[in-house]
């Protein structure tokens, strides 16, 4: 193209060669980027947990500096002192008195003595397992004739082997510690005394599973009812193959499920035929088809993807702009209750506002124009959190509940079979949703088994 060809041409035909060519240059400035940090690095930046869905256990981990490993340990300079507190009403008293006098032997057990110092220990008694015999016993009626046979109490029933505690121990252990059938074993015989074979802790995982289940509907029709779900998945290994562990989270309610598939029917199997106001979760196809009003897409999940695209050219404008507008969305969500209600509808409008400026501009990049398709096309599940009170901005609650289950597929490996893999999904679901009334673990577990044998009823002492 020469002077001539310029000069001949319109205004506007002037404006538009000066943008195409702007935008040819916008591209090639990125693509030089990314080729001069693959010959500087000899590769593409690495995936971790700060620009992806890996978790930070695989991260690579830097040796520490020379000067941060020579540092002084323990608390910073003005750190509060904090002491155990006493407890009010201790099991034991000890008095620890002086009977008399090693220079002369006098007799002081009469004479009065001022406390000089109140320590408390703290110690676990010894736990060895009792053994309860039930002899139960048939006698005829001496005026009828009649046979009679009193059933013993609850905690005592005939067909029971082990004790409610004892079973509650053996499903803690498996369930919330991640222990084998190894580990199991040796824990109930080093701490309780108590000899019992794998066939044993077996059968006791099955009764449980066999009692969570029948509590499962309940949870399941409290989440289908709930306005506001939260979802993830991770896999996992049943029986040499891979299944896929959901979990559905509720303000009042845990519903995890282990299925072979990762579609969208296992989200219409437990919603059946309901629909929430609210669904929260990552971009997965099979989460945006659930059955809800509106989606709430993860926004620490964006801001990990845009980090990528960040990585991979660290000029990208468009990609940090839109990190700082998803970090101010989450901050503005927290802040909602510091904030006059003319205020925050105020800075919520400017949100969008800019949110709507930004996805229409031109990206280069490839990484971050992905990004900028996947948020025209789902913009209105950005900023739903901004408009619901009860609606978070990330799915932090849905992997926090899957960390468990992923810390068990590390240490136990798989799950052999099916029912083992149902087995774990229903306990969990009654772990968790009795940890949202304020009932640890222990407790939950133990209630699925009815009456613990001891104390032994005041009839039968």
């Amino acid at each position: 193209m020469t002077q001539d060809d310029l000069s001949q041409m319109s205004r506007e035909e002037l404006i538009q060669l000066i943008l195409a060519q702007f935008e040819q240059l916008m591209q090639l400035k990125a693509d030089y980027e990314a080729l001069r940090l693959k010959v500087e690095k000899g590769k593409q930046p690495s995936t971790n947990s700060s620009n992806s869905s890996q978790p930070p256990s695989r991260d690579h981990k830097r040796n520490l500096p020379a000067d941060r490993r020579k540092r002084k340990h323990g608390p910073p300079a003005g750190h509060r002192k904090h002491e155990r507190k006493f407890v009010a009403n201790p099991d034991h008293i000890v008095d620890i008195r002086a009977e008399s006098c090693p220079s002369c032997q006098a007799d002081l057990r009469t004479a009065e003595q001022i406390m000089l110092e109140v320590n408390q220990i703290t110690e676990l008694p010894p736990a060895k397992a009792e053994v309860i015999e039930v002899r139960q016993y048939a006698v005829n009626c001496r005026a009828c004739g009649q046979r009679q046979i009193v059933e013993p109490p609850a905690g005592l029933e005939m067909e029971r082997r082990f004790g409610a505690r004892l079973e509650a121990t053996v499903v803690y252990y498996r369930q919330e510690q991640h222990m084998s059938y190894q580990r199991t074993q040796a824990a109930l015989r080093n701490l309780h005394g108590v000899e019992i074979s794998q066939g044993g802790i077996d059968q006791i995982m099955q009764r449980a599973g066999q009692h969570a289940h029948k509590q499962m509907e309940a949870i399941r029709a409290e989440v289908s009812q709930s306005a506001v779900v939260h979802s993830d998945e991770t896999s996992s290994r049943v029986d040499g193959q891979y299944w896929w562990e959901w979990v559905f989270c509720t303000a009042k309610a845990v519903l995890h499920i282990i299925r072979f598939n990762r579609s969208s029917d296992v989200i219409l199997d437990v919603m059946g035929n309901r629909q929430a106001e609210v669904w929260v979760s990552d971009c997965l196809s099979a989460q945006l088809r659930s059955p809800a009003k509106q989606h709430q897409i993860c926004l620490a999940h964006q801001i990990r993807n845009l980090q990528a695209a960040v990585d991979h050219c660290p000029t990208a404008f468009w990609a940090r702009a839109m990190q700082a507008l998803f970090r101010y969305a989450i901050h503005l969500h927290h802040q909602r209750d510091q904030l006059p209600a003319d205020q925050f509808l105020a800075q919520v409008a400017r949100l969008e506002r800019l949110c709507n400026w930004l996805i229409q501009r031109s990206v280069p990049q490839p990484d971050a124009s992905r990004l900028q398709r996947r948020y025209i096309k789902y913009r209105d599940c950005l900023f739903v959190c901004l408009h619901h009170t009860d609606v978070c901005p990330t799915n932090n609650v849905s992997e926090r509940a899957l960390r468990p289950s992923v810390i068990h597929r590390k240490v136990i490996g798989c799950f052999r079979s099916g029912w083992g893999a149902r087995t774990y999904a229903a306990l969990a679901s009654i772990i968790h949703t009795a940890a949202l009334s304020g009932l640890n673990a222990f407790d939950a577990v133990q209630c699925l088994f009815g009456t613990p044998s001891l104390p032994l009823p005041a009839r039968c002492e």
